[in-house]
């Protein structure tokens, strides 16, 4: 077998490395930074431990950025990194964050160009270069060089990216995500588990993939009820942290697959948070593909520790639900603003979503719709 890989970049993991930012600004040849974050970010005060930290720089704080980041927010975006002018862009927040601050970034390079043009623009100039300090465990967006963002008029996810804004440095301190809710610990940390989990069976899928996606497992699934039930853990933040970070260099390899194809359109439709999107329909979509995907998901039962004797593909199922049980995550769809005239455009978006062509097991639309009916 023949493995060709990207460079990992750059990581700094542990409490209290968020101080060392303006030393890991000065690495990339800057000394200006575009802060890229999200609405809520400030009022948690962590904006302002980045602004204290930067105080020592020219910097500017970009708060334009929703929890699905649309193509419009990215143009706003842009513009205002092009009147900015040459810097670091420092991506701040969750996965939202994240991945708005890739698609401003490499826009920002591309003058003439538009969020709309997403699908054209992989192989467009450079980005300016990222540093990614993600404060949420789940996306492991902080590990690859695209992001997911709506586009509005066709009410559809898209993906932007370019390899030059794959972040340069990755800078993870989990004294970020103290205290972080238990309803976005558990979101976030269930679309973690989610990556490991899709990562394994992907058709993607390899052995370097499958070296990080099953430690994430083991990372995840032992720590986010613990990080959920008590915020303020340090261990479990640290813990949760760095498993939700090997979940996304897995992914990033691999693929993932139907479960994320479904989510994604659920979100688009709904605006469902995207880990509540994941949970409603994980069980389901695994006992689905489980006859295809038997091996991959032993290998992940066994690292959720269900016993080598008990780990067929359906213990992982099991495995699972206790998981999100644990973290009181699962919705029916009915609940998420799903109705049942939606579910069949839900089921054709999944379809054709990029993501659900990895999947072990190819669902029709018709399969899909079968699915939705039974968490409805």
């Amino acid at each position: 077998m023949r493995l060709s890989v990207e460079p990992s970049g750059r990581l700094e993991f542990g409490p209290g490395v968020l101080a060392e930012l303006p030393e890991l600004v000065a690495a990339l040849g800057h000394d200006r930074v575009f802060v890229v974050t999200d609405r809520g970010l400030r009022a948690a005060g962590i904006v302002g431990r980045v602004e204290r930290v930067l105080a020592g720089l020219e910097y500017e704080v970009h708060e334009d950025v929703g929890p699905n980041p649309s193509t419009v927010e990215l143009d706003r975006g842009a513009a205002r990194l092009r009147r900015f002018g040459n810097a670091a862009v420092v991506a701040l927040g969750g996965g939202s964050a994240l991945d708005a601050a890739k698609g401003i970034s490499l826009l920002a390079g591309n003058p003439d160009a538009v969020a709309a043009d997403a699908d054209t623009l992989w192989s467009a100039s450079d980005g300016l270069p990222i540093v990614a300090v993600p404060t949420t465990s789940g996306t492991g967006a902080e590990t690859n060089g695209f992001g997911v963002v709506e586009d509005v008029c066709a009410r559809r996810k898209v993906y932007i990216g370019h390899s030059s804004v794959k972040p340069k440095i990755a800078v993870l301190d989990p004294e970020l995500t103290l205290g972080l809710p238990a309803p976005v610990t558990a979101a976030t940390g269930l679309d973690a588990l989610v990556h490991g989990i899709e990562s394994l069976a992907s058709r993607g899928s390899n052995p370097l993939s499958a070296a990080y996606a099953t430690q994430a497992v083991s990372l995840v699934s032992h720590w986010l009820p613990v990080a959920y039930r008590d915020g303020a853990d340090l261990e479990a933040r640290s813990r949760l942290m760095l498993g939700a970070h090997l979940a996304g260099h897995a992914l990033t390899v691999s693929g993932l697959g139907l479960v994320h194809g479904i989510g994604h359109a659920l979100t688009a439709h709904t605006g469902t948070a995207h880990g509540v999107a994941l949970a409603a329909v994980l069980e389901e979509v695994m006992t689905f593909s489980a006859s295809a995907a038997a091996p991959a998901y032993e290998a992940a039962a066994q690292a959720m520790g269900v016993s080598a004797v008990d780990s067929g593909p359906l213990a992982a199922v099991e495995a699972v639900r206790e998981i999100s049980g644990a973290i009181g995550i699962k919705r029916p769809l009915r609940d998420l603003g799903a109705s049942r005239d939606l579910l069949p455009v839900i089921a054709e978006a999944a379809v054709a979503d990029a993501v659900t062509k990895n999947s072990p097991r190819l669902p029709t639309a018709a399969e899909v719709l079968d699915l939705l009916h039974s968490v409805h």
